[in-house]
């Protein structure tokens, strides 16, 4: 299985290269989202520090539903995804893969950039750090839940409104505790419970979404 699972990664980020248009789509989305704000709401520095956790979490969280609906399409338009549902090997296991190389080309960059536009809200050494991790455990849960509607809306000719409304009461609690990390974090109380929290999710997240993936799999390709 371990092979299966690494050959579907491999396989999908080398796709995702030839496609890397769709990255770089992600990626500017992000930075403007992130870098209008203080445009717009100007240079008051204890302003910026107040809002910026919750101002990265949900530029994050925008971004990666923005590239939900490429997770599955691809495979679904060119028929390689039927042939994945009949081979022997566990679909939940195949469904781990695109996951897991969804969030490496547009979850980690997304990790990567967020302490360099962090700067512009004037986030101290230690509120980036806890962001950046933060980050690390929200993301690829947010990628894990976005796969089950992303699976749901397969085909569908409004596939990306309806993920949106899918997906979105599912992110709100990796929201909450994600900012609440980097906001305790300022404030000196500790963001060590938001960050188990985020643990948390993602562990169930990662035992539980493959499951119901699959089953949307199936259902959508009937």
């Amino acid at each position: 299985m371990l092979e299966t699972l690494l050959w579907i990664v491999r396989r999908d980020v080398t796709l995702a290269w030839r496609r890397r248009t769709d990255l770089f789509t992600t990626l500017i989305f992000f930075v403007i989202v992130i870098a209008l704000f203080p445009l717009g709401i100007g240079p008051e520095l204890d302003t910026l520090r107040l809002i910026a956790p919750g101002v990265m979490w949900v530029g994050a969280l925008l971004a990666s539903m923005l590239a939900l609906e490429q997770l599955f399409s691809a495979d679904h338009r060119d028929g390689s995804l039927e042939q994945l549902l009949l081979t022997p090997q566990p679909l939940g296991v195949i469904v781990l893969g695109k996951v897991i190389a969804h969030w490496l080309i547009t979850g980690l960059p997304l990790v990567v950039l967020a302490p360099v536009l962090g700067l512009q809200y004037d986030m101290s050494a230690e509120s980036l750090k806890v962001m950046v991790i933060a980050l690390l455990l929200g993301t690829p849960t947010l990628s894990l839940l976005g796969a089950i509607g992303a699976a749901l809306t397969l085909g569908l000719r409004t596939g990306g409104i309806l993920v949106a409304l899918l997906v979105l009461p599912l992110y709100i609690p990796v929201l909450i505790f994600g900012a609440g990390a980097v906001e305790a974090t300022a404030s000196g109380l500790g963001g060590q419970a938001h960050l188990s929290m985020l643990g948390a999710i993602l562990l169930v997240a990662l035992l539980a979404t493959p499951i119901a993936t699959s089953a949307a799999l199936r259902i959508s390709s009937e």
